[in-house]
């Protein structure tokens, strides 16, 4: 009696995830701006920013803005994704912040662990009308 050998379909074999790490220089200072001293971190980097974005998948940005972060909202992935699906919806916490200064724009820094960081200036409003994203 012959007997066959059996082979199993194997998978291919995936190449190893790399990973990269980014780091963006902080620098803290006041801005005085309409009457006020707001203390902030300028990014080290500019970022073009979108107009009105409905979610994440409508970010087409343009300019370079230097970016000034007011304040910083950390969510939970959920918390963000709900955010990120609809950027045009009012929220309460974006309500009157933002604005334009100089050659930047005063922000919003909002992030969530596993999630891109956003940078949104409601200039005035609730909602983000203007958006930039890392990552």
């Amino acid at each position: 009696m012959n007997a066959t050998p059996r082979t199993e379909p194997t998978q291919p074999e995936r190449p190893a995830m790399h990973h990269m790490t980014i780091t963006i220089e902080r620098t803290p200072m006041t801005l005085h701006w309409e009457g006020q001293e707001i203390q902030v971190e300028q990014l080290g980097i500019r970022l073009p920013f979108a107009r009105k974005p409905a979610d994440l998948k409508d970010m087409s940005a343009s300019g370079d803005y230097v970016v000034y972060v007011a304040e910083t909202r950390t969510m939970t992935p959920e918390e963000f994704d709900g955010f990120a699906a609809n950027l045009l919806a009012s929220r309460e916490w974006l309500a009157g912040k933002g604005g334009y200064v100089g050659q930047g724009r005063l922000c919003v820094e909002v992030h969530a662990p596993g999630r891109p960081y956003l940078y949104v200036d409601p200039s005035g409003a609730d909602y983000a009308r203007y958006a930039a994203r890392i990552g």
